[in-house]
């Protein structure tokens, strides 16, 4: 499932169970709709949940966070960060970070 720019309390809802994919994006930023294709075919797969954080609108999860550089992602696999990628990721190295 895509959440968009989710609350606070539902970011850590979600990211609590299963595989989730957070990408931190701008709509200005060419890496990032280079990387949104990469990470809707990994939640339409079903591999993760997807969370897309829109830095201009969602100023208080980007800043919880240190996010200085867009694109950026942010991989958690029950509640725990296992990666962080800022810059263009290929799906493979997703894949590998979450042991795929």
């Amino acid at each position: 499932m895509i959440y968009k720019n989710p609350t606070p309390d539902e970011f850590e809802k979600i990211i609590s169970t299963g595989k989730t994919v957070v990408d931190f994006w701008a709509s200005w930023c060419g890496p990032c709709r280079s990387q949104a294709p990469i990470v809707e075919k990994l939640e339409s797969e079903g591999k993760v949940n997807l969370i897309k954080i829109n830095v201009d609108e969602e100023v208080e999860l980007t800043a919880r966070f240190g996010i200085m550089s867009i694109p950026t992602l942010l991989l958690y696999d029950d509640g725990v960060q296992v990666e962080k990628f800022v810059g263009l990721t290929p799906i493979e190295e997703i894949k590998a970070a979450f042991g795929d």
